[in-house]
């Protein structure tokens, strides 16, 4: 019953510092640039500024625009999930909880 009680604490202390570690990421941005595009990614998985260069947008080229900019967007979001990963990671290390949090 007593690890019962362990467990649940230290649930409970896991839970709070993943909050913590989930704000931290909101504030953290990644950057992402392909052919002409930038993309800054948050933390929190949502794109913060696309920045395209002068020389790439010409109305003929669009379709060539579009593909560019997913890929810069892809790009971040996947560096962004990444350093979501490393961070949690580091809260579940040790614990044999990673599986069931998402982790490693």
């Amino acid at each position: 019953m007593a690890n019962m009680f362990k467990m649940i604490k230290e649930a409970a202390s896991m839970q709070r510092q993943m909050k913590q570690i989930q704000k931290e990421l909101e504030r953290q941005t990644v950057e992402f640039a392909s052919g002409g595009v930038k993309v800054v990614a948050r933390g929190d998985m949502s794109i913060q500024n696309i920045t395209l260069d002068a020389a790439i947008v010409d109305p003929s080229k669009v379709v060539k625009l579009e593909g560019l900019i997913t890929s810069a967007i892809n790009g971040a979001l996947s560096a962004s999930k990444k350093q979501a990963g490393q961070a949690m990671s580091k809260l579940t290390e040790g614990t044999g909880l990673g599986s069931l949090l998402g982790g490693g």
